[in-house]
């Protein structure tokens, strides 16, 4: 088992090498500017920061600030990681600074001009809650916006696609105004940075959803949120945008009237021609979570308008799409250009445009009488009204079909354990009927503080029981059952607010410290670089009890060395002393050995703790096709550390797995 997991691992490295020459997506070498022009950017970039600083200090709202910050922000990116790529990127940084600093000048004198601009791009920010860094997005009113106070506007969210050369300087360039909304634009566009080229994936996928929430709260606090019809959103993009359109759609049905998805990829297996033959059964199991094509059937409730080139290999992720569809009976709208390859002119877009608008006429609606949702992970509970709360197990397809019916509902479940059905609005609290896997059921529904009913369900052996929220809650925190939110893998602890900490004390060993130290070195440099924000850290003699209230924790160490460790250990499935670890079936001398494991933390119930990971993939895969950014490790893994000159964090896989929907390791 060692030696194929380690073969495994060393296929990885070796054919993904091969295939990111092959795809080129390396950035181009830099154009690195004269001394002159660096010494002006560092300048203004000093001027820039310290009015931002007074700003802060004189309690101008963030909300506000971010939008002047992101310009600084974009400065220091593309000089620190020098990338430089356009032979005009110098000029466009200066650009930036200088907005930045008219920006900082209007907060100085209590004006947002900005924000009420309309008929050309503007550039607006939000501070991430995942690692404070601030990010940016960019917004289009058509110029007539607000002139109707009757009318309601349609919201596009435009993902873009793979650009090796681009940054935050390149973004606000992109979108800095200068040309003015197309003419006939007839709706709001959101354009959404997506921390680069991640294919809207991990922290790039909340990235979209803060993006869009941000937006929406700016324009509630503007007092126009009345202007915006949130049915009417419609989420667009083309390679991989179309890719991010794909998975980011069909995970989540009830947010969009319909995806506009243009070519991209809905597979692994089938789109990384390199991907091994066999991979650990862990791994393959985590495919399940961005493979777009495991969710095709939750097109039941959402328009799909697909778009490719007949000559583009890309036409794939749509056809793997309309296999699912059609034996469920599922319509799909798949837009062909004859003779294309990877393009989308504008007679296409014109084409597709006119297929969205049957869609958006309608709106999405309120509340469909039927719902038909699938899901192989707890990260993706949600399909319109019906909320899936638990599994039978995790990565293994699971189904809600849900109609209601004269009395009440009838419901049919495939996977489920526990699941909440949300009531209409203007519902009553009167007693319903249901029926669910052929069990009749009489509820009343359950009144939320916001005034909202629902009903809510757990599998009791074999059958269904109506329970309170709060019984069902604590349960889970008893029992440590997988929940939304803390479902593993240990990747999915980067795409909500975290915190690294180092230990201070002695280690045990020094070879799995300095494994520790440059695991994390290597997560730091990476997040930097492919995730464009600092890494949060804290040394953890200085971690505070707000720390530990807010943010997952990812501790870099052992019980010896890290104070954290040792206070969570006899809290997770894991034996680890001086001289063993336990872990997953595996027993391994400490001495040059690592454990790493995602698990409910035994500090706070409400958050992930981590042991000495971050990003299961690596810079390789960053550089490579988007669909290697999938996980390595799965929720626990023993590693062996291999370091040398050239990768100091080298390690071979001892094992690797996932813990079952108790969050136990499985038996054999």
């Amino acid at each position: 088992m060692k030696a194929r997991l380690f073969l495994l691992s060393f296929v990885f490295i070796t054919a993904g090498l091969f295939y990111l020459m092959a795809q080129d997506y390396a950035p181009p070498a830099p154009k690195p500017p004269d001394d002159a022009t660096l010494k002006d950017i560092a300048q203004r970039s000093e001027r820039l920061e310290q009015r931002l600083r007074s700003l802060k200090q004189r309690g101008v709202n963030d909300g506000f600030r971010v939008d002047a910050e992101i310009y600084l922000k974009a400065a220091q990116w593309i000089k620190k990681h020098d990338e430089f790529y356009d032979k005009n990127s110098a000029a466009w940084t200066l650009d930036a600074l200088d907005r930045g600093l008219l920006r900082a000048a209007q907060l100085a004198q209590g004006e947002t001009p900005w924000v009420n601009e309309t008929g050309h791009t503007v550039v607006r920010a939000y501070r991430s809650r995942i690692d404070a860094s601030v990010q940016p997005y960019a917004v289009t009113f058509p110029a007539d916006y607000g002139k109707d106070a009757s009318r309601k506007w349609r919201i596009d969210v435009v993902l873009h696609g793979r650009d090796p050369s681009l940054t935050e300087v390149k973004f606000l360039n992109q979108h800095n105004g200068d040309q003015s909304a197309p003419k006939g634009q007839d709706w709001v566009q959101i354009d959404i940075y997506g921390r680069g080229n991640n294919a809207y994936r991990w922290a790039a996928e909340t990235d979209v959803h803060e993006a869009i929430d941000t937006f929406l709260a700016a324009e509630r606090a503007l007092g126009r949120l009345n202007l915006l019809d949130a049915s009417r959103m419609v989420l667009r993009g083309f390679s991989m945008g179309g890719a991010g359109t794909w998975h980011l759609g069909l995970h989540n049905p009830g947010r969009w009237c319909v995806i506009g998805p243009g070519a991209g990829f809905t597979a692994t297996r089938g789109y990384w021609k390199d991907l091994p033959e066999k991979l650990p059964p862990a791994v393959e199991s985590c495919l399940h979570i961005y493979d777009a094509v495991d969710y095709a059937e939750n097109a039941f409730n959402l328009p799909i308008v697909a778009y490719a080139g007949a000559n583009d290999d890309q036409l794939q992720a749509a056809k793997n799409i309309e296999a699912k569809l059609k034996p469920a009976d599922i319509p799909m709208t798949l837009l062909v250009a004859p003779g294309l390859k990877h393009e989308f002119p504008a007679e296409w877009r014109k084409k597709a445009e006119e297929e969205y608008a049957k869609y958006v006429e309608k709106g999405r609606p309120e509340y469909p009488k039927q719902v038909h949702f699938v899901t192989y992970t707890l990260k993706y509970p949600q399909g319109v009204w019906v909320t899936v709360l638990g599994l039978g197990e995790h990565y293994k397809r699971a189904v809600v079909n849900a109609e209601e019916t004269e009395n009440g509902y009838k419901v049919k479940t495939e996977n489920v354990q526990s699941f909440r059905i949300d009531l209409p609005p203007g519902a009553s609290r009167k007693l319903l009927t249901l029926v669910v896997d052929g069990q009749s059921i009489e509820a009343r529904p359950y009144l939320s503080a916001d005034g909202t009913l629902h009903l809510y369900f757990d599998r009791r052996v074999d059958n269904w029981t109506v329970v309170l929220p709060e019984r069902l809650f604590t349960d889970r925190q008893r029992r440590l059952l997988k929940a939304t939110g803390l479902q593993g893998p240990i990747d999915d602890a980067f795409t909500d607010s975290f915190l690294c900490v180092r230990g201070t004390g002695k280690p045990w060993h020094e070879a799995s410290q300095k494994y520790a130290d440059e695991e994390l070195k290597r997560f730091a440099a990476e997040w930097d670089r492919f995730m464009r924000g600092e890494l949060p850290v804290k040394d953890d003699v200085d971690v505070t009890s707000e720390d530990l209230a807010l943010h997952h924790l990812i501790l870099f160490g052992d019980p010896s060395s890290n104070s954290f460790i040792a206070q969570a250990l006899d809290g997770l499935p894991l034996q680890w002393d001086k001289e063993t670890i336990k872990l997953g079936g595996q027993s391994v001398k400490a001495a040059d050995h690592v454990p790493m494991l995602i698990y409910p933390s035994p500090l706070n119930a409400g958050r992930y703790v981590v042991l000495n990971s971050g990003h299961t993939f690596h810079a390789a895969d960053f550089l490579g096709t988007n669909a290697r950014l999938f996980p390595r490790l799965g929720d626990f893994a023993i590693l062996a550390p291999t370091p040398t000159k050239d990768d100091p964090a080298g390690a071979k896989v001892v094992t690797v797995g996932l813990f079952d929907d108790s969050w136990r390791v499985p038996k054999p």
